[in-house]
């Protein structure tokens, strides 16, 4: 099962990511995870959000280069090597990772980890198999 990811290309400049976010408010809705990679040009910010599809549209016709990413979130427990062991589940199946960004959610104890994966629907697998709690759209919304 794999949820919505928004990216924004950002130019790299003042005020780009405020105006992002503000956009974002002004629409009510609710960030629950986000990561920036950046060079010293540009930025792509990655978001996972209440409603991706009001984002991709609100974004789009503020003039933001906008796209959609299917990612896995999954929750692991916030202790010292509790995301190693996911990602030991992954390495012994030869998945690749493209890259992944965690945050301690509401819920207690626990983080969520957001997992762009070179082929999700067998992460997702493997990882359930193994007793990996894979979060829906809706349970990475409420961590």
């Amino acid at each position: 099962m794999s949820i919505k990811q928004i990216s924004v290309f950002l130019e790299n400049k003042a005020g780009r990511l405020a105006e992002v976010t503000k956009i974002l408010g002004e629409n009510n809705i609710n960030i629950n995870a986000l990561s920036i990679a950046d060079t010293a040009e540009f930025g792509i910010l990655r978001l996972i959000v209440s409603d991706p599809d009001k984002v991709h549209d609100v974004l789009s016709r503020a003039g933001f280069s906008v796209s959609s990413t299917d990612v896995i979130a999954i929750a692991v427990d916030d202790k010292p090597g509790g995301l190693g062991i996911a990602l030991k589940y992954l390495e012994e199946a030869k998945v690749d990772i493209e890259y992944i960004y965690a945050f301690v959610g509401k819920t207690s104890g626990q983080a969520l980890v957001i997992l762009r994966v070179q082929d999700w629907q067998k992460s997702t697998e493997i990882l359930q198999n193994k007793g990996i709690k894979v979060l829906t759209e809706k349970e990475a919304h409420e961590m």
